[in-house]
């Protein structure tokens, strides 16, 4: 038998046709078609025009729309990739008025109330019908068993709960003919929490959720040491007088971080009293994680404590919930538009001992498409107000890439190997980089974020969680604005400005266009 034998493609990279299945997506998914079912977008091309125009449309002179259409257009044909919201949406307003740009949103905190789980059903419904993915924290909904004193009754806990978000965004799917996503998110440390893990476990619930637990250094310590691990649920002031509890006996109470404050007994550090419930060995619930995982791929593990810590909005937001794929942790009515780049349109002379990577061209595409993902903001659609004054506000926006494991094979270089990974950061960086560089420019431009403008006062969380800031001479009760706060103090941005220190300490001075701009999305069908 002979041995196959590869041939060299000579075509350059941006000249390859697309596949039969790229078109059969790009006409299912993203092409723009009218009521009885016409194609308006002619082309994959005539599709890339719509986005563009739209994007351009914002920009505030005849002159630079004319100018940006054509720039974000060269860009939409040089590897620049919209998420499938805007790609869908974006300019179609005519054919369909209601629907979204946004990708990812989480829902508001769900408050521990019939009232407002129920209120919370309907904005998510609203949601999902606009196109968007949501997600959600099940963990701040007391326990099964707890007594509800309103109703004089027992409740039967998150899970119950959820199973009517699950047939709501199936009924809402079904109706808007795009399969709805969900994330649900539920504390390690919730009285629940065994519930939660083998949820799927029953034939045909939850179908509509991705699963994930909210992981804490705290408890991963507690499965080194073998330890018990408490499984408590915040304790209200009028709880504690009734049932006489005694805050300060670790046997009755555990001070933890949560979402929601103002009802529950807090300490100094910002932590609420949670009543013991019921305790389990760490490794227990560990080994029942695990084979769930093992069996059943959920539920995902997200790092919250890490999350915050890194998160650029640090000081003015607790994360809590990520959208569908995880890849966006989002504050309560968080929301957050992706786009992706595909590095295989920058390799020059693939699969070739002279193959390289056009990083001039790469860098001024990444710079176009932060400046269009920023433009999207303006044309958001999303379906409420709480949801359009949080990304007005913040501007967050994510731009990842894809074909990373297409570009090192073009490029001669094995996957996973030193110089691989090598690759793999340098893209990274620059992409960050370049991004940031823009939020400059762009804030000198049109404006920054509105949240950076903001005066915070410092708190004493925030120097317990930040501990540089009392050498650097602040005191609680101080005031200081979000973009030093976020250029300064975020994780993230130190490790920019151990890169670019003078970039940072521009930003700091004029503040950033958004909070956030750097995401490597699971890129799915685009």
């Amino acid at each position: 038998m002979k041995s196959a034998q590869l041939k060299v493609v000579k075509n350059p990279v941006a000249e390859i046709p697309l596949q039969p299945a790229s078109q059969d997506i790009w006409d299912k998914k993203y092409r723009l078609k009218s009521k009885q079912g016409d194609a308006v977008d002619q082309t994959i091309d005539a599709t890339y025009q719509r986005v563009a125009e739209a994007l351009a449309a914002v920009e505030a002179t005849p002159e630079l729309r004319d100018t940006w259409n054509e720039r974000f257009l060269w860009a939409l044909r040089h590897g620049a990739i919209p998420a499938g919201r805007i790609i869908s949406n974006a300019g179609a307003w005519e054919h369909k008025p209601a629907t979204s740009t946004i990708n990812c949103t989480v829902s508001g905190t769900i408050g521990d109330s019939m009232d407002d789980i129920l209120g919370k059903v309907h904005q998510a419904g609203l949601t999902l019908k606009a196109g968007c993915g949501i997600g959600y924290e099940f963990s701040t909904l007391r326990p099964r068993g707890a007594y509800v004193s309103g109703a004089g009754a027992y409740t039967s806990g998150p899970l119950s709960f959820m199973d009517i978000y699950d047939k709501m965004c199936f009924t809402v799917s079904s109706a808007g003919g795009r399969r709805g996503a969900q994330m649900a998110t539920f504390d390690v440390g919730h009285p629940d929490v065994m519930e939660f893990v083998r949820a799927k476990r029953e034939d045909g619930r939850l179908r509509q959720f991705n699963l994930s637990l909210l992981i804490t250094a705290e408890f991963m310590e507690a499965v080194k040491e073998d330890a018990q691990w408490p499984l408590a649920f915040p304790v209200t002031e009028e709880e504690v007088a009734a049932d006489d509890i005694d805050l300060n006996d670790p046997q009755q109470i555990v001070w933890r971080e949560s979402p929601v404050k103002g009802r529950y007994g807090t300490n100094e550090a910002g932590q609420v009293a949670s009543r013991i419930y019921k305790s389990s060995r760490a490794q227990r619930l560990w080994d029942v994680i695990m084979a769930s995982t093992y069996d059943y791929a959920e539920p995902g593990f997200i790092l919250i404590d890490k999350v915050n810590e890194m998160n650029n909005n640090w000081f003015c937001e607790e994360i809590r919930a990520t959208n569908p794929c995880g890849e966006q942790p989002l504050p309560p009515y968080g929301s957050c538009l992706l786009g992706s780049i595909n590095l295989t349109k920058f390799v020059r002379d693939p699969f070739t001992d002279k193959a390289w990577f056009d990083w001039e061209e790469f860098n001024e595409v990444v710079a176009t498409f932060t400046r269009m993902l920023d433009n999207v903001v303006e044309i958001n659609g999303l379906p409420l107000e709480q949801q359009r004054e949080e990304i007005l506000s913040k501007r967050r926006h994510g731009m990842g890439y894809l074909g990373l494991g297409s570009a090192t094979t073009m490029l001669g270089l094995k996957y996973g190997s030193p110089e691989s990974l090598e690759f793999t950061e340098k893209v990274t960086r620059e992409m960050a980089v370049t991004g940031w560089r823009e939020a400059l420019d762009l804030a000198r431009e049109k404006g920054p974020a509105p949240i950076l403008e903001q005066e915070f006062i410092v708190s004493e969380e925030m120097l317990r969680k930040r501990p540089e800031m009392t050498r650097d001479g602040y005191q609680a009760g101080d005031r200081l604005p979000g973009k030093v706060l976020h250029a300064r103090y975020s994780r993230y941005m130190q490790r920019v400005a151990e890169v670019e220190p003078e970039l940072v300490d521009q930003l700091a001075e004029v503040g950033a266009r958004f909070t956030h701009h750097s995401s490597i999305a699971p890129t799915g069908t685009i």
